[in-house]
């Protein structure tokens, strides 16, 4: 289970730390830089995860909701717009599951860095894991229109931001570091299908009869 390490520094002991919008506007745009100026910052899971990732990770969720609620879908001239219940049930079960994907990479993240030459540091691993996610749930707002949800792939910036973190919060050489990203990444990829089979499987078992009862709202233009 992650805790703050040893000697870690938390943020009642340390500065102030960046707000949201200026955090997930360095990180995107100059992120070799930024990730120096989290390494040092003072942090613990717990702040990390109140300040920045409830509030990202709700994008995707609520666009979801949004998008299949106003526009719904269409395809071949057949229109359908799922129970507000059934888009509730389903943002809720992907909203938790992405609060603990991240916890469960960064103890991937945290397991892996002494195979790599690393050094195991709970907290910063928990950095890397959430902060180096921002592009991808900030993408999570393309699904607002369904239609274009495919721009989603946006997101896969995230990879790039994994790849500058890594090395540098877990002190990885360089000649490692690739290595280290890619078995990180092929890992957290495991994870995703696992997480979207758990979800999927959630939603068929507690809301299957709500779609069942949607053909109702069904129209063919």
């Amino acid at each position: 289970m992650l805790e703050p390490t040893p000697g870690e520094p938390s943020t009642l002991m340390g500065g102030p730390r960046k707000g949201l919008v200026e955090r997930v506007k360095d990180i995107l745009l100059t992120p070799k830089t930024e990730w120096n100026v989290i390494d040092a910052e003072p942090a613990t899971i717990g702040s990390i995860y109140t300040s920045y990732v409830v509030i990202l990770a709700a994008i995707g969720p609520i666009c979801m909701i949004i998008g299949q609620q106003v526009f719904g879908y269409s395809l071949m001239g057949v229109s359908w717009k799922p129970p507000i219940a059934l888009s509730i049930g389903q943002a809720v079960i992907s909203y938790v599951m992405s609060l603990v994907s991240v916890y469960v990479s960064a103890l991937i993240i945290d397991a892996l860095a002494p195979s790599f030459g690393g050094t195991k540091n709970q907290v910063k691993a928990f950095k890397v894991a959430a902060y180096s996610a921002t592009a991808a749930w900030l993408a999570g707002i393309f699904q607002i229109i369904p239609m274009l949800a495919i721009l989603g792939i946006v997101g896969l910036y995230s990879l790039y931001l994994l790849y500058l973190g890594l090395p540098r919060l877990m002190r990885v050489s360089d000649d490692k570091a690739i290595g280290y990203t890619v078995v990180v990444i092929v890992v957290q990829i495991v994870l995703y299908f696992v997480v979207a089979m758990v979800v999927a499987a959630l939603v068929g078992a507690f809301f299957g009869s709500m779609m069942m009862g949607a053909a109702g709202g069904v129209t063919i233009r």
